[in-house]
C-alpha cells in the first residue's frame, strides 16, 4: 500500500508540475515574458501561491525548467527528423533538419520565442546556461549533418578555430576531433538562413508579404542545399 500511495503522490506531483508550466506559457503568449509569474500562476491554478513555491522555489526556477523543456522538446523532435533519412542522403537529412525547426516552431510558438527570442526580464540563467546539454546537442547534432555533406560542399575553408568562441571550439574538437573549422562556419550560416525565415513567421512579420510561408521556407532550404553543392 505504501509504494502505491507514494506512486500516486509522484504522479499527481508530476502532473501538477506539468500544468504549472503550461500555463506559464499561456500566460506568455497572452501577455509576454513579463506575465510569467509564480502568483499569477498559482491564480490560474486555485492555489496558494505557498503551494507553487513547493515545485518551483523561484521564478527562476520555473523559468530555467520551462527553457530546458522546451529547447529538449525541439532537438528530440529535430534528431527524430534527421535520423528518418538514411546517412547516405545528407542533403535530405539537412532538409529534414530544417522541416522540423518550422514544424515545431509553429506548434510551440511560446516555446521558441522563450529560447530564441523574448528575453524574461529580470531572469538570471544559471551558470552554464538554462539548457547547456540541448544546446550543445542541437549544436552538434547540425554540425554532424554539414560534417556529412562537407566532402561534397562547394565552398573554400577560409576559417581557423581563432575566429569562434573558445568553449565553442573545445566542445567541437572534442566532438569532432577531425573537423575543419570551415565546417563548423558553414553550421553557423545554415542555422542563421534557416532560423531567419521561422523567427520572421512566428512574430508575424511575414503574413502581410506572404501568401504562403511554407512554400517561401521550402525555397529557401532547396537554393541553401544549390549553394552547398547538393
Amino acid at each position: 500500500m505504501g509504494g502505491a500511495t507514494t506512486s500516486r503522490r509522484e504522479r499527481l506531483r508530476a502532473e501538477t508540475a506539468r500544468e504549472i508550466k503550461t500555463i506559464a506559457l499561456e500566460l506568455m503568449a497572452k501577455g509576454g515574458p513579463d506575465a510569467i509569474s509564480l502568483r499569477a500562476i498559482a491564480r490560474e491554478m486555485g492555489m496558494t501561491a505557498g503551494a507553487i513555491y513547493g515545485y518551483y522555489p523561484t521564478r527562476d526556477d520555473l523559468i530555467t525548467t520551462l527553457i530546458s523543456d522546451v529547447y529538449t522538446s525541439f532537438v528530440d523532435t529535430a534528431e527524430a527528423a534527421r535520423d528518418a533519412v538514411p546517412t547516405d542522403d545528407p542533403a535530405g537529412r539537412i532538409l529534414a533538419w530544417g522541416r522540423a525547426l518550422r514544424e515545431w516552431a509553429l506548434a510551440n510558438p511560446e516555446g521558441f520565442r522563450l529560447i530564441y527570442g523574448d528575453p524574461v526580464p529580470g531572469y538570471r540563467a544559471p551558470e552554464g546556461g538554462a539548457a547547456a546539454d540541448a544546446e550543445r546537442r542541437a549544436c552538434a547534432l547540425l554540425t554532424e549533418l554539414i560534417a556529412g555533406a562537407w566532402p561534397m560542399v562547394q565552398a573554400p575553408d577560409e576559417f581557423t578555430w581563432e575566429d569562434f568562441g573558445p568553449a565553442l571550439v573545445q566542445h567541437m574538437r572534442e566532438e569532432f576531433p577531425d573537423l575543419p573549422p570551415g565546417v563548423l562556419a558553414l553550421s553557423l550560416r545554415t542555422w542563421g538562413r534557416m532560423h531567419g525565415l521561422v523567427s520572421l513567421e512566428v512574430y508575424g512579420h511575414l503574413g502581410p508579404q506572404v501568401t504562403d510561408p511554407a512554400k517561401l521556407y521550402e525555397s529557401e532550404l532547396r537554393a541553401l542545399l544549390r549553394s552547398l553543392g547538393l
